[in-house]
């Protein structure tokens, strides 16, 4: 949708066409991950490449990144899906899997310590159980 200012787009348009509040953009905005211009009027213009711009940040933070990682893998992340392979988005890509990797095993042995604790707590039951019949089998 042009103006004209030619093919940018204010922040209200920008968050209708890509789904994101205009909230969104402007956090985006102010951890450098979106850049705009400003009209003499102060309102935010956006270009076309905007669009593509905040669908692959959102791609990204659904992959759990955090900003200050997507800042630095947006120039990987030109032209379509996925990352153009560059030296950023292979390390960036290698610390998260191997941070998801520490979490899911910290995930699974508190999920083991949670198991065998429940085990416990059966058996105990069980223990009580069996003595209180057995308690009033004798009384």
């Amino acid at each position: 949708m042009g103006d004209r200012n030619g093919d940018r787009m204010r922040i209200g348009e920008l968050a209708r066409r890509v789904g994101v509040s205009a909230r969104s953009l402007r956090y985006y905005e102010q951890r450098g991950l979106l850049h705009s211009r400003r009209d003499a009027n102060g309102y935010r213009r956006y270009d076309a490449e905007s669009v593509e711009r905040v669908g692959r940040i959102r791609e990204l933070l659904a992959m759990g990144l955090g900003t200050d990682d997507i800042r630095e893998l947006l120039p990987c992340a030109q032209g379509g899906p996925g990352l153009i392979p560059c030296t950023l988005s292979t390390g960036a890509l290698e610390r998260q899997m191997a941070q998801l990797d520490a979490e899911m095993a910290e995930l699974a042995r508190r999920r083991a310590a949670l198991t065998a604790y429940a085990q416990v707590m059966q058996r105990r039951r069980a223990q009580d159980e069996a003595l209180a019949t057995m308690a009033l089998r004798s009384a």
